[in-house]
């Protein structure tokens, strides 16, 4: 592939023998691409992304993989708390829910589909592991929400989408112990509390985006069951 370089200054080492085995796409939730790329460049800032991908399928390369790059902030995935040790952080120019939230061109898709291929080739990122920033940070992030095409990039072999829905879980304890071996971090309570309200709405988001209300109905605690057997199923395979 073709890059357009513009190094970021945000960046350092990852820990000593840091295994980079998770995928996290944002989107960059300003105005234009070129606010966006500021940004992610502005020592001040401190914060960048490994790359950004425009509308048009224009990839910027801002970051080197072998170092980390400052996008997911306090987050949590699978027991990893310092995902951006683990991780490669793809943003993907959309003006977000604040600036007039929109559909992902077909170019940005195809260009994030190649993009991402060849980051499976060098990296053991499993289909689990390709995730929102909402997935990791449910208490602050929405990105990249709920119009982010997940099943296309499942039919092209990154990241997963469940091939049906299953029962739901018979209550909450048991929607939030799903919920957590998916791995979000979720408390398992028995109770519908804030944060797996929270956790809850981000899993809409990814996984059924036709109504995000943070609310346990019986359609997205099929969903939970059937994202959780899936997940099962690649670990399974793993082991």
């Amino acid at each position: 592939m073709t890059f357009r370089e513009r190094p970021s200054p945000n960046r350092n080492s990852r820990p000593p023998g840091a295994a980079v085995d998770m995928l996290v796409l944002h989107y960059t939730g300003m105005p234009t691409a070129v606010e966006a790329i500021e940004r992610l460049c502005d020592p001040a800032a401190k914060v960048s992304a490994h790359y950004v991908i425009e509308e048009d399928g224009t990839i910027w390369h801002l970051v080197d993989e072998a170092e980390r790059a400052w996008h997911a902030g306090l987050s949590y995935w699978q027991g990893t708390t310092d995902v951006n040790a683990a991780s490669i952080g793809v943003e993907l120019v959309n003006p977000g829910h604040e600036w007039g939230y929109r559909a992902f061109p077909q170019a940005q898709m195809a260009a994030l589909e190649t993009l991402a291929r060849g980051l499976l080739v060098r990296h053991p990122i499993p289909g689990d592991r390709v995730v929102g920033h909402s997935d990791v940070a449910p208490e602050r992030k929405q990105d990249p929400g709920e119009l982010f095409d997940w099943p296309r990039l499942a039919r092209a072999g990154i990241g997963i989408w469940p091939s049906e829905d299953r029962p739901p879980p018979g209550d909450v304890a048991a929607a939030q112990k799903l919920l957590a071996a998916i791995g979000y971090r979720v408390p398992v309570s028995g109770a519908l509390d804030e944060q797996t309200c929270l956790v809850l709405t981000a899993f809409q988001r990814r996984f059924r985006p036709k109504r995000v209300d943070g609310a346990l109905d019986a359609e997205t605690g099929g969903r939970i069951a059937a994202v959780a057997r899936a997940v099962a199923a690649l670990r399974a395979r793993r082991d």
